[in-house]
């Protein structure tokens, strides 16, 4: 009886010491877990709805709603292309597809569109996917689902319809048809490069929609319009990864870019400046 005590009493102490080690195991490997990545994302909220997007999407994106800009169609115009991407590519500029389908909205040259460089050049793909929309009879009206497929004539013909709230979603924020409505999280975006945001903007919304200025770190866009100034504000801030923008200030309304978190924008007032002012990173991110 004596031996069986000792040998329970000895387990139970064993057990404590188990337990002790793996205690501080837990506490140790609390304290010195590598924090979580953050999730780069943008994000646009209009009517009620957000949309979360990647920054590739959202350059992508930003090509697309702009370039209805350029051709002076309303923000619908965007909404029936970014639809129409969701579907086909995920919003990504594809070099592969069935068959011999490619780009942002997958369009084929053995069908006509343009050659493999051509449609691969996402400024070219979006400008022939709006010249043919524009062809088909009350698009302005028609159902967005039935212009998509009227374009791409898809085996999936109601396949666009699901892609709705979030393509009307982005068109209303990155048109500026909805002030203050894009952010984005980027890690570790490039170098701040101003010169490179002008010829993306001027390329994307018509080299005459806009007015630059450029002095040190900031440039001036003057936009003529407040939707037109809120559309610059939004492709820029969509642009984030790839021309390092700090800071956005329309009006009362700033923005500030955040590697670690989501930024909102600030301000109060009426959101009518034709005039935005951003600002870019001057040092190598780490």
């Amino acid at each position: 009886m004596k031996r069986a005590r000792a040998v329970l009493v000895a387990i139970l102490g064993i057990v404590v010491v188990v337990a002790l080690i793996a205690g501080g195991v837990v506490l140790w490997s609390t304290y010195n877990k590598a924090p979580l990545p953050i999730d780069e994302r943008c994000v646009a909220t209009a009517g009620g709805n957000s949309t979360t997007i990647d920054p590739e999407q959202a350059r992508n994106a930003a090509i697309i709603a702009g370039m209805s800009i350029k051709r002076g169609l309303a923000p619908r115009a965007a909404s029936i292309a970014l639809a129409t991407a969701y579907q086909e590519s995920g919003i990504r500029n594809l070099d592969h597809g069935h068959a011999d389908s490619i780009g942002l909205f997958q369009q084929r040259p053995s069908k006509g569109w343009g050659t493999i460089e051509q449609i691969m050049d996402p400024w070219y793909s979006t400008r022939e996917f709006y010249r043919a929309m524009e062809r088909i009879r009350n698009w302005r009206t028609k159902d967005i689902n039935d212009v998509a497929q009227a374009v791409q004539r898809s085996a999936y013909p109601d396949a666009y319809r699901r892609h709705e709230t979030n393509a009307r979603t982005l068109a209303s924020s990155l048109t500026g048809e909805t002030p203050a409505s894009f952010t984005c999280v980027v890690t570790n975006p490039r170098t701040g490069d101003p010169e490179g945001m002008v010829t993306f903007l001027k390329k994307t919304l018509g080299v005459d929609a806009v007015t630059t200025s450029l002095k040190d770190d900031t440039l001036t866009v003057k936009a003529g319009t407040p939707a037109r100034a809120w559309a610059v504000a939004h492709l820029a801030i969509a642009t984030t990864a790839d021309y390092g923008l700090v800071s956005v200030q329309v009006g009362p309304y700033g923005w500030t870019h955040s590697s670690s978190s989501l930024s909102s924008w600030q301000g109060t007032g009426p959101s009518t400046a034709t005039e935005v002012r951003l600002v870019f990173s001057t040092a190598t991110p780490r």
